[in-house]
């Protein structure tokens, strides 16, 4: 039965990409990223109304992928070295380069609903550094939590012989597949 609600953020990981001349990618194994707070990735991409007999006769649309923000408790020390490309110093320091590429990922997680959770994947994501801010301790200590722009995009799927941004799991999704969904990322395979 297909979920009516969803609600709760959980189970976030992240697994590096390699991404081939052609756009296809390849990815390592998934990482955990604890204490998802929030995600909101807003869609991007172009509505192109073309008018002809004085109507919108054609409107052509664009899907360029997803941009917006996951907000995380902390930023996890693997995900400063593997994706943002902290150093680590030999004095076991975590130092920012300020000469690195964007390293590209998958990025994986959940969202709960009445009858199951639902699993997505974004198959090409960057991430920007994030913000530095706190504030000191009062009476009552609030944890401050720490935010990772993100762009996502495609990747170009052989199976499909198409680009596709992301995928999720559903109510027909097999056991096999959801049980597995965050040990290697899942990539479409051809339609029947």
């Amino acid at each position: 039965m297909a979920n009516k609600i969803k609600y709760g953020l959980k189970n976030v990981y992240y697994a590096i990409a390699t991404i081939a001349s052609n756009n296809s990618a390849t990815y390592g194994t998934p990482v955990a990223i604890p204490g998802a707070v929030s995600l909101s990735m807003e869609p991007q991409g172009d509505n192109t109304p073309f008018y002809a007999d004085n109507i919108v006769y054609w409107t052509g649309i664009s899907n360029t992928g997803y941009q917006g923000d996951l907000e995380i408790a902390r930023v996890p020390d693997s995900f400063k070295t593997d994706v943002l490309k902290y150093l680590v110093s030999g004095n076991k320091l975590l130092v920012e380069d300020a000469n690195v590429s964007p390293v590209h990922f998958a990025l994986m997680f959940q969202f709960e609903g009445d009858e199951h959770g639902t699993r997505h994947v974004m198959y090409n994501c960057v991430a920007a550094r994030p913000s530095q801010a706190g504030s000191t301790k009062t009476e009552n200590i609030e944890p401050q939590t720490e935010t990772l722009s993100l762009t996502a995009t495609t990747i170009y799927v052989a199976a499909l012989d198409t680009d596709v941004v992301k995928s999720e799991t559903y109510a027909s999704t097999s056991s096999s597949a959801y049980n597995t969904w965050f040990s290697s990322v899942t990539l479409p395979t051809a339609t029947t």
